[in-house]
């Protein structure tokens, strides 16, 4: 989630007076319609996407000739034998577009068993995803598999939502990744969850995974609660 305590609890209290607020499912209809949003977190996301789009990408090669244009700089030829470690380039080598599939989350907090979380095949968990305990302390591990090619400059961007309201945007960069068999995991930072009765509720949430390319491989929206307590 990433909000810290004062800001989350602040946001969330204002969120309660403000009855006019439209929920990210009305944000979700507008777009569906052509719509335009006149609010600052609009604009803000607007402005964000125009300034990805800017971006000038250079071409894009497979593994193999990657491999084969550097071959003569012996120092890029061996960090790429180092990234790329023991894939097989007969297999995956031909393949421009990389691929990655986030497999599941999960929650970890000091002195609890983890909440693991499958990612559903659509990327919308139906009704309430998980519930977090106020003033606790928490971290996400996303476990995901890359294929095809090296995925390069994969982030994780998260917006949290109460009553309508925006309470926090967060992007986090988990870094360069060659194909493998086996599964990576990253770790976010550890966060400390809002407490008190403005903070409790239920909230609203999207996370994106995308690459240096703005190429998007999930955008998941979800729902959770802040309650006094675990959910047992």
């Amino acid at each position: 989630m990433g909000f810290d305590n004062n800001e989350g609890a602040a946001n969330t209290d204002l969120s309660e007076t403000k009855s006019t607020a439209k929920t990210p499912a009305d944000e979700e209809r507008g777009d569906e319609h052509g719509g335009c949003e006149n609010s600052v977190d609009a604009t803000e996301e607007e402005e964000e996407e125009d300034e990805e789009r800017k971006i000038e990408l250079g071409p894009q090669f497979t593994l193999k000739e990657q491999l084969e244009k550097d071959k003569d700089d012996e120092s890029l030829r061996r960090w790429k034998e180092q990234l790329l470690g023991s894939v097989d380039l007969n297999s995956v080598g031909e393949t421009l577009e990389p691929d990655v599939k986030i497999l599941e989350l999960a929650i970890k907090s000091p002195g609890r068993p983890d909440i693991v979380l499958p990612i559903p095949e659509s990327g919308n968990p139906k009704g309430l995803w998980f519930t977090l305990k106020e003033g606790s302390r928490y971290s996400m591990n996303f476990a995901f598999k890359v294929s095809n090619n090296i995925v390069s400059g994969l982030r994780c961007t998260n917006v949290v939502w109460k009553t309508g309201l925006k309470v926090d945007s967060t992007k986090e960069m988990l870094g360069t990744f060659s194909p493998q068999q086996e599964t990576y995991t990253h770790e976010m930072p550890e966060e400390t969850t809002p407490s008190g009765i403005f903070a409790r509720g239920t909230y609203s949430a999207k996370t994106k995974f995308l690459d240096d390319d703005n190429k998007c491989y999930l955008e998941i929206n979800y729902s959770f609660d802040i309650r006094k307590d675990w959910q047992s």
